[in-house]
Order: structure tokens, then sequence, then C-alpha cells
């Protein structure tokens, strides 16, 4: 996988509003908000996308999705939030290492985009 703005995250390179890390992710505030609560959640393992992601990668990704919903709940977000992963160009994922978006704050229509 080439070198991306989240591998400088991960390695602290650059600064980011982390709201949580373990030895697994990392999640921090986006600097581009699409909504009042917008944190991304990434695996510090170099995944590009979820369609890359093996069958080895089961339990990161189980690990993803529970730490989101800790992150929620330690934002206060209850049970109003959204979670969402684009999964290549076309589905609007523009950098290239996994990542979920936690979203809340405001309210969301169906379908999205």
């Amino acid at each position: 996988m080439s070198e991306t703005i989240f591998s400088k995250i991960i390695r602290k390179e650059i600064p980011a509003d982390i709201v949580y890390e373990d030895d697994l992710c990392l999640a921090f505030k986006d600097v581009n908000p699409q909504a009042p609560t917008h944190v991304l959640i990434i695996p510090k393992k170099p995944i590009p996308k979820l369609a890359e992601a093996t069958d080895e990668d089961q339990a990161l990704l189980g690990h993803l999705l529970l730490k989101a919903r800790e992150i929620a709940a330690s934002l206060g977000l209850g049970d109003a939030y959204r979670i969402a992963i684009n999964n290549g160009e076309q589905a609007g994922q523009t950098i290239f290492h996994l990542h979920l978006h936690l979203l809340a704050g405001r309210p969301f229509s169906w379908p999205p985009g």
C-alpha cells in the first residue's frame, strides 16, 4: 500500500485531534467534517479499502466497529449516529487507507448521498 496521510497520522508525523487510540486503531476528528460530529476510525494495519481486507482481518474489522460504538458513547451520542465506509473511488473514497466515518449531530436521510 502506498503512503497516505493516515500513515503519517498513525506515526504522529502530522497532528490530528485524536479521540481514541489503542494497539490496533486510531480515531480522530475529520478536518473537513460533514456533520457536527465527524470522527474517522482507522486501523493501524495498512488496508487500502474494505474490498482488500482478508479473512485474517476479520477480528480487526470487528474491533473497529465495536470501537466506533465505544467512541460514540464516549462522545455522548447515544444511539443517534451513522457509521459509513466508502469503498473505492466511485463510492467516494479519497484516501486509500480503510476508514470508518462516525457521523452525528444532524438528521440523516435515506438513501445517503
